[in-house]
């Protein structure tokens, strides 16, 4: 059974996440990809630590449309391979206040050692299912940086649904990404001896 969170969440709420816990997640958050990760190191943004305190960032390069009346929706939220953001992502925890970090594929120990002192967790989002997960985008709240960085790179402030996620990365030091590569690499020596 899904665990709920609700945005924005303290750190007692994530620190009680372990590895493998499948979670759904209602609130505001947003997306960032590698311009929005290397603007928040480079800045010390006021606006972004009003809203990235206790929320999520979500590593995806959403397609979008936008209505008559000027209003956006999102059409496809599939995730963004997160392992580009591990130069940036511990000191973005650190110095926002975010509480976690969505993506695909894992990311490495800089980011584990910040979900550990901080009280974070990189939560995976399956890939493929990109306009499934544009469902659980109930609405666009606004949208910033898009003329700088362009519609996949800005960051977009979001309204999200039951969205799904596992909680992969906890901050406990635990990091099923760091697991499966272990284990695949003693299989593979295994069969190499063989």
């Amino acid at each position: 059974m899904a665990k709920k969170i609700h945005l924005p969440a303290g750190e007692d709420a994530i620190r009680s996440l372990h590895c493998g816990d499948i979670v759904e997640i209602s609130g505001v958050m947003v997306t960032g990809r590698d311009n929005v990760h290397k603007y928040l190191i480079e800045n010390d943004d006021e606006m972004a630590h009003r809203l990235l305190k206790d929320t999520f960032i979500y590593h995806c390069g959403p397609v979008v449309k936008q209505n008559d009346k000027g209003e956006w929706s999102f059409v496809a939220a599939g995730p963004t391979t997160s392992i580009r953001e591990e130069p940036y992502q511990g000191k973005v925890f650190e110095r926002y206040g975010l509480r976690a970090a969505i993506g695909k594929g894992g990311m490495g120990p800089k980011t584990l050692a910040a979900c550990e002192q901080l009280g974070a967790v990189y939560l995976h989002a399956i890939g493929g299912l990109a306009v499934l997960l544009a469902r659980s985008v109930k609405r666009v709240l606004d949208v910033h940086w898009l003329e700088e960085f362009g519609t996949p790179e800005a960051m977009w402030v979001i309204e999200v649904e039951d969205f799904p996620a596992i909680v992969t990365m906890d901050s406990h030091g635990k990091s099923l990404h760091a697991e499966i590569l272990e284990k695949s690499r003693a299989q593979y020596e295994m069969l190499l001896k063989k």
